[in-house]
């Protein structure tokens, strides 16, 4: 109900038992004869020092100047704080065990990746998760344990296993280029696409000036921004063949008629020194009209520049990919995706953010109708299935359309969420539906397990970060779940109505009513009508009694009996007694019919009891 847009988690679990050093040496030696690994001999040279080091209890050792003089051969005055030579070699190693592991090390027992920000290398077992928490292959990730509101004194072991945070999962099509010889003409898929959808081609970004080292950030760069591109599902990306063939200067109408897209990105780079110049636009290849351009100017001497092209990368892809970005923004004004009634299965999709965007009863019914139709007509559209589970579980969560029938509004959605994903299991729609569904089906440490896959995917998805930034509170993580919103919004500050209105209970519940005031101000009340409950509270807890009443009288008017359930109500959304004692509280001195005494509230009196 209250901060999910209408409305540190306890301690680690235990974790399963890393590789043996044996393992490790195996899958060292594997990695090293595979000519899928796409890495140069001194960067296979540091691979074996830093694994051979770590094993052997010297991971204290592995600093950049002993790789730059034991592994590089440099002599004993290397400056390993300018010359950048270890921190280049060691991202390309990073990418080309990343780009390893998304091919030919699929079935790999044993991961071996190289953490950002320093040289020591990490093990893990190559596991899927456990039988009993959500069936999802892929990825695993540490899980925060969490109790659920039922079962609140139960030890129970969270399914654990060890991270392993891919830079991208490659997807898309390979089409047929006029550009290469000898391409294929048939297309490759990874997954089942959209009926119909944007797609996008990224051109080579260009290296302008003198400078010798310009093109190589120039390819950098372009293989970058493809990775990050390729984390959104919502657009079709064309393969890095297709993008490189592409010849400098070419015509965006030609690539348009030759390659059926409908956007090209392009780009530049320009070095001088050790300064960077970085120019980025989104072109409409049916008009050649610019619809983003943005500038990055960057010095090297400030950060490095794996770390600028990661984070400008990051920054591109969101701003033009991103649920809420560029090329959803422009589609949905071609196709004419908003009025209702549109029959386009793909348009179902874009008008399902609108509605995430100002949720209304009225726009639920029709959008829930459409996508039925949307996968009864493409019934391998896992987008489409992973949205209508969100549908479905709002009949539940905000009584909307409630639908008579056998199975309940939560087992619908977690069936629609469980097709979606085994249609597509790296898909990030399906899996914070699936993520969802399971939150309010009482299983918070199962739901939290497959958001930290979803975020592991796309750290970039601000539909995303904001609903499992939620979630993490509800849950009790009130700080890492107001550090992901905070994210979200700087990422999309379009959507600051719902994300503000989120962060005021996260202040809330730290008894910062100050701040939780100046946010619940800017929140969108008008679209998220829960809110008002949220602000209610706060001015009471301020003393500020004519407003709280205002805010009162308004919700009540929307919701008269929510109050009629209030344990069940708190108890579905996994808040912990104590949160859910101080919104009692809160509730009421702003006058609302809370029970007298709550189910949390007895729960805490009893436990204090047994101390």
């Amino acid at each position: 109900m209250l901060g999910e847009g209408d409305g540190t988690v306890g301690a680690s679990p235990e974790a399963q038992s890393p590789p043996a050093a044996e393992d490790v040496r195996a899958q060292l030696d594997r990695l090293l004869a595979s000519p899928d690994l796409d890495a140069p001999a001194r960067a296979r040279k540091f691979l074996r020092y830093v694994v051979e080091e770590t094993l052997a209890g010297r991971a204290e050792r592995i600093k950049a100047y002993a790789i730059g003089t034991e592994v590089f051969e440099r002599s004993a005055d290397f400056d390993a704080q300018n010359d950048p030579a270890v921190r280049i070699e060691a991202g390309r190693l990073r990418r080309a065990l990343e780009r390893y592991y998304l091919s030919d090390g699929l079935s790999d027992p044993v991961v071996i990746t190289i953490p950002k920000g320093a040289y020591i290398p990490h093990f893990a077992w190559h596991t899927p998760p456990a039988e009993d928490s959500a069936p999802v292959p892929g990825t695993v990730v540490p899980v925060p344990q969490v109790d659920s509101p039922r079962r609140r004194r139960t030890p129970w072991l969270v399914a654990a296993a060890v991270a392993v945070a891919f830079l991208a999962f490659l997807v898309g099509l390979i089409l047929w280029s006029p550009w290469r010889d000898g391409a294929s003409d048939t297309p490759h898929t990874s997954a089942p696409l959209p009926p119909s959808g944007p797609t996008l081609v990224v051109m080579p970004f260009a290296a302008l000036g003198e400078s010798p080292a310009a093109k190589t950030y120039a390819d950098g760069l372009t293989e970058e921004v493809l990775s990050q591109f390729a984390r959104f599902k919502d657009i079709t990306v064309l393969g890095r063949e297709t993008s490189r063939s592409i010849p400098p200067g070419a015509d965006v109408a030609r690539i348009r008629r030759d390659l059926g897209v409908r956007y090209v990105l392009e780009g530049s780079i320009r070095a001088a020194a050790h300064r960077l110049r970085i120019t980025g636009r989104l072109l409409d290849a049916q008009t050649s009209a610019v619809l983003w351009s943005q500038t990055y100017d960057e010095d090297l001497q400030i950060r490095d520049l794996f770390t600028i092209q990661d984070d400008v990368a990051r920054k591109v892809a969101t701003a033009v990919a991103q649920p809420y970005g560029i090329i959803q923004r422009s589609y949905q004004t071609r196709t004419g995706a908003r009025p209702p009634g549109d029959p386009e299965a793909y348009a179902c999709t874009l008008r399902f953010y609108d509605y995430r965007a100002a949720l209304s009863e009225e726009s639920h019914a029709a959008i829930r109708t459409c996508l039925e139709r949307a996968v009864a007509l493409h019934p391998d559209y896992a987008t489409a299935w992973a949205m209508l589970s969100v549908l479905y579980l709002d009949e539940d969560r905000f009584g909307f359309n409630l639908r008579a029938g056998s199975n309940s509004p939560i087992q619908r959605s977690l069936e629609a969420a469980r097709r979606a994903i085994r249609l597509d299991p790296q898909n990030v729609r399906s899996l914070q539906a699936l993520m969802m569904a399971l939150f309010f089906a009482q299983q918070p440490a199962e739901a939290l397990a497959v958001g930290e896959r979803a975020v592991a995917l796309n750290p970039n998805d601000t539909e995303l970060l904001g609903e499992f930034g939620t979630r993490l509170g509800q849950a009790g993580a009130w700080q890492r779940g107001a550090e992901l919103l905070e994210q979200a919004l700087a990422r999309n500050p379009g959507h600051s109505g719902y994300y503000s209105g989120t962060l005021a209970v996260y202040a809330y519940m730290q008894h910062d009513y100050a701040r939780a005031e100046s946010l619940i101000r800017q929140a969108a009340l008008e679209k998220f009508p829960l809110y008002h409950f949220v602000a209610a509270v706060i001015y009471a807890q301020l003393g500020k009694g004519s407003e709280a009443t205002e805010a009162r009288d308004q919700f009540l008017r929307m919701r008269p009996t929510i109050f009629e359930n209030w344990d069940d109500e708190m108890a579905k959304r996994n808040y912990r007694p104590e949160d859910t004692a101080h919104f009692a509280e809160g509730a009421r001195k702003a006058g609302f019919p809370v029970p007298a005494r709550t189910a949390a509230e007895t729960a805490l009196q009893a436990a204090s009891h047994q101390r």
